[in-house]
C-alpha cells in the first residue's frame, strides 16, 4: 500500500513528506529570516526529491527553535513575511505545505500555531495548539478547536501539535470531525521517544485514521531533538519511520484515504470510532447512545477535578522560569447562528 514511499503513487493516494529539520538557534529577527529561507529551500528539495509528493510537513518549532523565547521582535503574524514566503514556496513548487509559527498575541502570551497552505498559496488550515507542553512551554492555550480540511486528492486532514497527541481526546475529536489523516508536528527530545511512538500508533488504530508525525532533529547545542518521523496506517501499523536521526532527511509515505473510508464503513470488530457512540449494538438496537463518562460531563460543566487534585505539586511554570500567571483564561464566545 505504501508504494515505496510514494515512488509508485496510486490514483487514490496522498504522498506525504515529513521533514526532520535541523534544530536551529534563533536569537534575532535576522535569524528568523535566515531560517525562513532554509524552510523555503527545503520545500523545493522535497518536491524535487519526490515529484509525486502532495504535502510536505515541517515540525513544530521549525522557524523559532526550542528557546521558548517570547520576545515581540521574533514573533510572527499570519500576514507577516514568513508566512508570505511559505505561500510563495507552495505555489512555485505546486505542493501543499504544513508550517509552524510562534504567533503574536496582543494582550496575552504567544500562540503556538500551525498552518497548512495549499498549492495555490491559500491558507487552508489554521490551528493553535490546544495543549501546550506545561510546565515548560509558555504559550497561550489554543482557542480555535481542531479544524478539519479537504486537502490533496480529497483527503480530509487535521493538524495537532506535539503534546496534543498525548491526549486521546484530540485524535478522537479530529476523527469525529471527519479527519482521515491527522498530522502531528513536534519538537520532542529523546526522553519522550517511546511515548511518541505508541501514541502515534494508538491514535491511528483507535480512530481508523492515518497519522503522520514528525519532530525537529539534531542539536542546537543545548537540546537534542529526535526527528523520528512516523506514518501509521489506520490499523496502527507503522508504514514509514525515520529512525536514523539524520537532520534534514525527508521521510515519505503514501497513505490511502479511500482504504480508510472503506474500513470505517465495513469493519465490524474494532471499529472503535463508531462503537464509542453505539455501545453494545449487538444487544440493543443502535447501541447505547448515552455518555457514561463522568470526566466528560464535569469538563463540559467546568467542574473537572481529579480525586487527587490537592496533591498535585506542579500547577504553573515557575519551576521552568515562567512567571506565575495572574490572568484567567477567557474561552472564545460561541459563534452566532448564520
Amino acid at each position: 500500500m505504501n508504494g515505496l514511499g510514494g515512488l509508485n503513487k496510486s490514483p487514490n493516494g496522498v504522498v506525504i513528506g515529513l521533514v526532520q529539520l535541523q534544530l536551529p538557534v534563533i536569537e534575532t529577527r535576522a535569524d528568523i529570516a535566515t531560517q525562513t529561507r532554509k524552510i523555503v529551500a527545503m520545500v523545493g528539495k522535497a518536491k524535487r526529491g519526490m515529484p509525486t509528493m502532495d504535502l510536505v510537513v515541517f515540525p513544530e518549532y521549525a522557524l523559532h527553535g526550542l528557546s521558548m523565547d517570547t520576545r515581540e521582535d521574533i514573533l510572527c503574524d499570519l500576514d507577516g513575511p514568513e508566512v508570505a514566503a511559505f505561500k510563495t514556496a507552495c505555489i512555485e513548487n505546486k505542493i501543499w505545505g504544513c508550517f509552524s509559527i510562534m504567533e503574536r498575541n496582543p494582550g496575552g502570551m504567544p500562540y503556538n500555531s500551525g498552518i497548512i497552505i495549499d498549492d495555490r498559496g491559500g491558507l487552508a488550515l489554521y490551528y493553535r495548539k490546544l495543549h501546550p507542553w506545561v510546565p515548560v512551554e509558555p504559550w497561550e492555550p489554543g482557542n480555535l478547536g481542531i479544524p478539519v480540511i479537504t486537502g490533496p486528492n480529497g483527503a480530509r486532514i487535521a493538524l495537532i501539535i506535539c503534546h496534543d497527541g498525548m491526549f486521546p481526546e484530540m485524535a478522537r475529536e479530529a476523527a469525529y470531525k471527519g479527519a482521515e489523516i491527522m498530522l502531528r508536528t513536534a519538537g520532542y527530545t529523546p526522553p519522550v521517544r517511546e511515548a511518541w511512538r505508541f501514541t502515534n500508533q494508538s491514535n491511528a488504530f483507535c480512530n481508523l485514521m492515518a497519522t503522520a508525525s514528525v519532530c525537529m532533529c539534531g542539536s542546537d547545542g543545548t537540546f537534542d531533538s529526535m526527528g523520528e518521523a512516523m506514518v501509521c496506517n489506520f490499523d496502527g501499523t507503522i508504514i514509514a519511520h525515520g529512525q536514523s536521526g539524520r537532520a534534514d532527511e525527508i521521510i515519505t509515505a503514501e497513505v490511502r484515504p479511500d482504504l480508510i473510508r472503506e474500513a470505517r464503513a465495513n469493519w465490524g470488530v474494532e471499529n472503535n470510532i463508531y462503537q464509542f457512540g453505539h455501545r453494545g449494538y449487538a444487544a440493543v438496537k443502535g447501541g447505547a447512545r448515552d455518555c457514561p463518562y463522568t470526566y466528560m460531563h464535569d469538563l463540559a460543566a467546568g467542574t473537572y477535578r481529579l480525586p487527587w487534585e490537592d496533591t498535585v505539586k506542579v500547577t504553573d511554570g515557575t519551576g521552568c522560569g515562567i512567571p506565575a500567571p495572574t490572568r484567567a483564561y477567557q474561552a472564545p464566545m460561541p459563534k452566532a447562528a448564520e
